[in-house]
């Protein structure tokens, strides 16, 4: 359960003129150091929760935010803002990542924290399949009424929804808009790397999901690349080294990752910044943490800042 739940502006015109907080309301059991009565439901201490709804389909999402621990204390900084897809998951642990890598020191420059949720009324497995996904050429394994290949529409509500709403409420540094996404979280990812480039200036791209559609994203790859001669972004793409047939897999994501990051670093794009690790004895369901770690120190690292 998150704290500081509230209805949001259906749309970013709406966000825009109200005033920005500096900070979540202070509880009582952040006060208290996150101690909370017996058997009271645990929160992230600090978080908020608004609904943000597509005028275009109709659906409405709900967007985690987590500000930083010096950001009422400063009200003239602006921060770098990660966005996480799934955040059901990804929030609280990038949450609870990013802070402790600066327990003894600042390791990572501080962030506000962004998790884009799932459709309200639709379980994770439905809103990200449909969401997260490039064609409707889902895998065969999916249930036949499933729905793929939304994320055109979606990125358009990220574009023209979600990222001026968080914008003209927060104190956020455009210029270090960050994106991280695993599986088809990466998937998507990609897709807005090569068809809309400017929307974030970094990457996290954990265990992508490249097999999808028979390797579909590699077209767009190519169709950027024929029409361009840079990729302004930093891209940090992880995978487990166990995500291969030789454990059970499938799909070989190992190879499927290595084959895009040939690609890109083939084009010499003159802006873009690239790194892909092989993470040992890590599978799927384990690689996303440390994945997740590395990635904040390549995109965040403290003394980039400098």
């Amino acid at each position: 359960m998150l704290a500081g739940c509230a209805q949001a502006p259906q749309s970013a015109a709406a966000a825009a003129p109200r005033p920005a907080p500096l900070a979540p309301t202070v509880d009582k059991a952040t006060a208290l150091g996150g101690q909370r009565a017996a058997g009271a439901p645990y929160e992230v201490v600090g978080s908020e929760v608004w609904d943000v709804k597509d005028p275009v389909s109709g659906r409405t999402y709900q967007v985690f935010v987590a500000l930083p621990a010096s950001y009422a204390e400063s009200p003239g900084r602006r921060y770098p803002v990660l966005y996480v897809t799934d955040a059901d998951y990804a929030f609280p642990l990038a949450r609870q990542i990013g802070r402790r890598l600066n327990v003894e020191g600042p390791k990572l420059q501080e962030f506000i924290l962004v998790g884009l949720s799932y459709a309200v009324g639709d379980d994770g497995v439905t809103s990200r399949r449909r969401d997260y996904t490039p064609t409707r050429k889902g895998p065969s394994s999916a249930p036949a009424e499933a729905v793929h290949g939304e994320a055109a529409p979606y990125i358009t509500y990220l574009r023209e929804q979600v990222l001026p709403f968080v914008a003209g409420r927060y104190r956020t540094d455009e210029s270090q808009r960050l994106l991280l996404g695993h599986s088809y979280g990466a998937l998507l990812g990609t897709q807005i790397l090569f068809t809309d480039p400017g929307l974030f200036a970094g990457y996290i791209l954990g265990s992508p999901s490249y097999w999808y559609d028979k390797h579909v994203m590699e077209r767009f790859e190519r169709d950027h690349a024929s029409a361009h001669d840079d990729l302004p972004a930093s891209v940090y793409m992880y995978v487990g080294e166990r995500e291969t047939p030789a454990f059970g897999n499938d799909a070989d994501m190992v190879a499927d990752a290595r084959r895009m990051d040939a690609a890109l670093r083939a084009h010499r794009y003159p802006s873009l910044r690239l790194q892909l690790d092989v993470l040992n004895d890590e599978d799927h369901l384990s690689v996303a943490p440390r994945g997740l770690t590395k990635g904040l120190k390549y995109l965040l690292a403290a003394d980039a800042a400098k």
